[in-house]
């Protein structure tokens, strides 16, 4: 892991994913001396714990985005918030859908439909198929750099697909192994929500919009969102590795593969 963060602003692009799966989700975002959070699926403790080991105060924070109501994206929100009055952006419709919403300062609840610029940092809002009021993923650009989150997706449209393109990071769901979904121990319904276009993303279907995503330099890719039932981050990486390699794709240099993890950050820091 796990660098420090670099404290004298420049233009560096850091990546830190504080938590991922399905007991809770944060990734902290650094572009220059902007400082990002998106969601807050883990304790305001946990997130303060995860920032100060980068050396990064939770008061630092110039936003939080959410990309969907669900709580293992939202967990952390009442009390982060309330604690250091850190703005928070959210579609109108997610906002309607967050319990906390009337107990958090009124100044700090920010909606937004289309793209916004946050301290220099241009966010790009895309939606993505999830059982959620209004799912979006993001996408970050900033000097010259994308940066992009598309997790909770149970298929990849064209409009995602889109947004991928040319990234140097993307935070990419590959949340089962279909096998390994198909004779595990979850009832029925819930396995038909998993694989359904309003569920999750499969490592199979990870691995081949990787193939297809047009790249102009090393690709920096975090396997998110794994299920700890139905998959592992072995398992992941093999099959991503294999749809990549198929199209000739030199996996560790034209595309970089990062795991993730519940309960321990995962980095990425570049020029």
């Amino acid at each position: 892991m796990e660098q420090k963060a670099d404290t004298d602003g420049g233009k560096v692009l850091q990546v830190h994913i504080l938590a991922s799966g399905s007991t809770g989700n944060a990734v902290f975002l650094q572009f220059g001396s902007t400082k990002v959070l998106v969601d807050v699926g883990i304790s305001a403790r946990r997130i303060e714990r995860g920032l100060g080991e980068l050396g990064v105060g939770a008061s630092e924070l110039d936003g939080i985005l959410i990309t969907h109501e669900h709580n293992d994206h939202i967990k952390g929100l009442d009390v982060l918030v309330r604690r250091y009055e850190i703005p928070v952006y959210a579609r109108p419709g997610t906002w309607e859908q967050i319990p906390c919403r009337p107990r958090l300062p009124v100044q700090c609840c920010q909606s937004f439909q289309d793209g916004f610029e946050l301290k220099g940092v241009w966010v790009e809002p895309f939606s993505i198929s999830h059982d959620a009021v209004d799912p979006v993923g993001f996408a970050f650009c900033y000097d010259k750099k994308r940066c992009v989150l598309a997790t909770d997706l149970g298929v990849v449209t064209p409009q995602v697909e889109a947004a991928m393109h040319n990234a140097q990071v993307l935070i990419l769901e590959s949340n089962h192994d279909l096998d390994m979904l198909h004779r595990g121990p979850y009832p029925p319904y819930l396995k038909r929500r998993i694989r359904s276009p309003k569920g999750h993303l499969s490592n199979h279907d990870a691995g081949k919009v990787l193939s297809r995503l047009k790249r102009n330099e090393p690709m920096h890719v975090f396997l998110a969102h794994l299920s700890q039932q139905n998959n592992n981050p072995s398992l992941a990486r093999q099959t991503v590795t294999y749809f990549l390699s198929r199209t000739g794709c030199q996996v560790g240099e034209e595309v970089v593969l990062h795991p993730t993890f519940p309960d321990g950050t995962s980095s990425f820091i570049g020029r």
